[in-house]
């Protein structure tokens, strides 16, 4: 369960502008701390709480308890495999994106714990992707997994440098995807 929130994942649960959120933040409205030595703001999920319930916002958004993943792929029969199998699996809330934009517009809106990434899609290749990710501190929680089929071992040690924590090669094993997912997310693993 998440215990710290964001400014933006904050938003997101109240259904809110990040603007709003900050002003209440710095109004004392809602409680909670700056990261030291930056600008950025953190919420305590209590009081994220005390002031949905002060406000009627309801708390159904707040928490379903599972992972939120984003297939990022521009291969439909991939992207509808993954969302059937990590859907029925029950711990993962799903969405996909098939374009690096997309993928950017997804990250904002959805706020994902996991992207499972393809390595060259249509638009930007998985490093550029990963960058972009890194460089933004309000994704520094964001697991990367890349998959991909036509990548070279010097590319995926640049992909992990860059900021992925995995490489899964296609074709894969969906098994062992989810395992590697649940890893990454430190999810517990369920009995075979």
């Amino acid at each position: 369960m998440k215990e710290l929130f964001t400014t933006g994942e904050a938003a997101d649960v109240c259904r809110v502008s990040q603007q709003t959120i900050i002003r209440c933040f710095d109004s004392g409205r809602l409680e909670g701390f700056r990261v030291p030595g930056s600008r950025f703001r953190r919420i305590p999920r209590d009081s994220l709480v005390k002031f949905m319930k002060a406000n009627a916002i309801p708390l159904d958004a707040l928490d379903t308890g599972k992972k939120k993943v984003l297939i990022v792929d521009d291969d439909a029969e991939i992207v509808d495999l993954l969302v059937e199998v990590l859907t029925r699996d029950g711990r993962f809330d799903v969405k996909t994106a098939t374009s690096g934009y997309e993928a950017g517009i997804q990250t904002h809106r959805f706020r994902p714990d996991c992207l499972l990434l393809d390595y060259m899609l249509p638009d930007v290749n998985g490093n550029i992707v990963c960058h972009t990710i890194r460089r933004n501190p309000e994704f520094e929680n964001i697991k990367i997994i890349i998959v991909s089929g036509v990548i070279k071992q010097d590319e995926i040690d640049q992909l992990l440098k860059s900021g992925a924590q995995d490489f899964i090669k296609k074709p894969f094993d969906i098994n062992d995807l989810i395992k590697r997912i649940c890893t990454t997310l430190e999810i517990a693993q369920r009995a075979s």
